[in-house]
């Protein structure tokens, strides 16, 4: 469920940026760009009482930047260009380091807290 809050967040976040940049034209369009940065923060609030901010940040970011930019050049023509795409590389690699390292926390976690209750037990 989580993940599914997750890209939901991340869905609305795009569609609410690409919209922006469509209202600097047709000014209409900012009813999807509030509706789409509400909805945003509504999702992401809810995957926060799921999974820690750091990586649900991470992610949302990360995936957020690469739609987004890969999105505006096809509709909006914007520049995408090698040394953008090394960038959001290097954006995504930071995020799965961060991904990896929480769940080495959580594993870390879980291995103490087994330990103390095998402690417990024998006592």
């Amino acid at each position: 469920m989580r993940w599914w809050l997750l890209v939901g967040a991340i869905v609305s976040e795009v569609v609410a940026t690409l919209s922006l940049r469509a209202a600097t034209d047709h000014p209409a369009w900012y009813v999807l760009v509030v509706t789409g940065y509400v909805a945003s923060f509504g999702f992401l609030s809810a995957v926060l009482r799921r999974m820690p901010v750091g990586v649900a940040y991470g992610i949302w970011g990360a995936c957020g930047i690469t739609i987004t930019a890969v999105a505006a050049a096809l509709i909006f023509g914007d520049p995408l260009t090698v040394l953008m795409g090394i960038g959001i590389a290097l954006v995504i690699a930071g995020v799965l380091v961060v991904e990896l390292g929480a769940q080495a926390a959580e594993k870390s976690q879980a291995d103490v807290d087994a330990a103390a209750t095998v402690r417990e037990s024998v006592q």
